[in-house]
């Protein structure tokens, strides 16, 4: 995906980044130019901009042909807010790769749902505590069937459901559903469950994936996802957990937008 001399764009689609992170995006950009690579940034990194003027930061990175990938290194809550401003012919006709995680699962999902194109679920600030040479293998258990097949779509459980009822939304059909969370406890994450029961999700897919899923999994004695996650599920649909994919410092990567384990 990558090689020396490429430039690289440095992005922020959802909450602007604090100040006090100044000096870890510091330390990402020199990882990167040690990497041999051009990283390309400005203060839109730490501003407070509308979605209108953060999609437009975007479509001007797309419009570079000199970059080669784009990262975003942001999260939290605002990144929908960029959707509908994207000129997504621009987008489909771009070699460009984005990647991102988190809240960024919106606008990823949507660039699938619009374009056909694939995209990273990844966060760059993770190659600061651990670099992988197998970055896009993703080791899983399946936990009911026996195998994953398909198209992966989904990602952040809480921000992949901001689409429901959208143009973004991408078609579930036949695909892998991939779920993990940072936040919520169990009632929070049986909620999400319900929601994507009722729209039909669990119906339509191809099956399941569950990533980490970080404050339900740090409290001893709570069920995991998978148990929670059961009742809403018909027993023959396919079920796997990986510890790959989430908000961990060590999370790998994974393509939404193509089958699972190919086209990395």
């Amino acid at each position: 995906m990558l090689k020396k001399g490429d430039k690289v764009a440095l992005v922020c689609n959802s909450d602007q980044r604090k100040e006090a992170e100044r000096e870890q995006i510091l330390q990402l950009v020199e990882k990167i130019e040690n990497m041999g690579m051009i990283p390309v940034y400005g203060e839109y990194l730490y501003e407070s901009l509308s979605g209108r003027e953060r999609a437009k930061i975007l479509m001007d990175v797309y419009r570079d042909k000199e970059i080669k990938t784009i990262f975003d290194v942001s999260g939290g809550d605002l990144a929908n807010g960029v959707l509908p401003y994207l000129d997504y012919e621009e987008i489909a006709k771009s070699t460009k790769v984005f990647c991102g995680y988190s809240d960024l699962t919106t606008l990823i999902n949507a660039i699938y749902a619009k374009t056909g194109k694939a995209s990273v679920l990844y966060q760059i600030r993770n190659i600061l505590s651990k670099e992988h040479e197998d970055l896009f293998h993703i080791d899983y258990e399946m936990v009911q069937g026996e195998d994953l097949q398909g198209i992966v779509i989904g990602g952040n459980i809480r921000c992949f459901l901001k689409l429901v009822g959208t143009p973004y939304m991408p078609d579930l059909t036949g695909k892998i559903l991939l779920l993990e969370a940072r936040s919520g406890l169990m009632a929070q994450i049986e909620t999400y469950m319900a929601q994507l029961s009722q729209m039909g999700a669990f119906e339509k897919v191809s099956g399941v994936l569950l990533g980490t899923f970080t404050k339900l999994e740090a409290i001893k004695g709570l069920p995991g996802p998978e148990e929670i996650l059961k009742p809403y599920v018909r027993e023959d649909l396919p079920v796997a957990v990986t510890k790959d994919i989430g908000h961990a410092a060590d999370a790998k990567a994974i393509w939404i937008g193509k089958e699972l384990g190919k086209g990395n």
